[in-house]
């Protein structure tokens, strides 16, 4: 009998290929959005319910982030986040993902309570928002009181490594109140001492490699996704990077 795993690994994911590549490496969990490039957006009823049908032990998680750029939503922007979470829910997925911050970017207690409610017992994580918001102290201090499962964040730096003081002292508070789960330039190669130096338990990392794609000779537009290296074309989860990451992180028999 296998071991139950003290780290679990979340990989975030925009196509049904890196829907299957997480499931075959065997990741906990899965961020499912669109747009990467953009930081992540909400993904298609059909993109949801082809995922579900395309795991089995690797639980689904949705992105429910309307537009890219900041978290200040408005009243229309969260009612469509709100009708997103309830289709999520209707199509069978484990979890959703969502923040919102006020006009002067602390949590938006009514705006989350709203969507915690829309979610009813599915898990809930924070993302990212709480990197860019006003104060991580108070605002670590609401998201304990509305109960959320979980918080992403890369320590408000652009690198975990960077932000993995932080992040050990909300570890530290959150006494398992709520679970911390590390991003930000995750890898292989660094995932053991982001464990040892921060304390988390949940890890989550969107491991992308770019895709060659087609040239049209005279063509004057292109249509290659903002980021992609000249000649390349999109990119793609990395089977290799995901398959490393998981052997990194979970110890044989897990």
């Amino acid at each position: 009998m296998a071991e139950v795993r003290s780290v679990r690994l979340e990989i975030g994911v925009e196509t049904l290929g890196g829907v299957e590549i997480a499931e075959a490496a065997g990741a906990d969990r899965i961020e499912l959005c669109t747009a990467l490039c953009a930081g992540g957006l909400t993904p298609s009823a059909a993109l949801i319910e082809q995922a579900l049908e395309r795991t089995s032990h690797t639980r689904v998680q949705v992105l429910i982030r309307p537009r890219p750029g900041d978290f200040r939503y408005s009243a229309t922007e969260v009612a469509l986040m709100r009708a997103d979470i309830e289709q999520a829910r209707r199509l069978g997925a484990a979890g959703v993902v969502f923040g919102v911050l006020d006009e002067n970017n602390h949590v938006d207690v009514p705006a989350n309570t709203a969507l915690i409610e829309a979610a009813a017992d599915m898990d809930i994580t924070f993302h990212r928002a709480f990197d860019v918001c006003a104060d991580p102290y108070r605002d670590f201090e609401q998201l304990l009181e509305l109960g959320c499962t979980r918080l992403l964040t890369s320590g408000r730096q652009p690198s975990v490594i960077d932000g993995a003081s932080l992040i050990g002292k909300l570890v530290t508070r959150a006494g398992g109140e709520i679970d911390v789960m590390a991003c930000g330039g995750l890898r292989a190669d660094n995932a053991a001492e982001i464990l040892e130096r921060t304390g988390v338990r949940d890890l989550h990392a969107a491991v992308r490699s770019p895709v060659p794609g087609s040239t049209v000779e005279g063509a004057a537009v292109t249509f290659a996704e903002p980021g992609a290296p000249q000649g390349f074309d999109h990119f793609e989860t990395d089977a290799a990077a995901v398959a490393a990451l998981c052997d990194a992180v979970f110890p044989p028999g897990c």
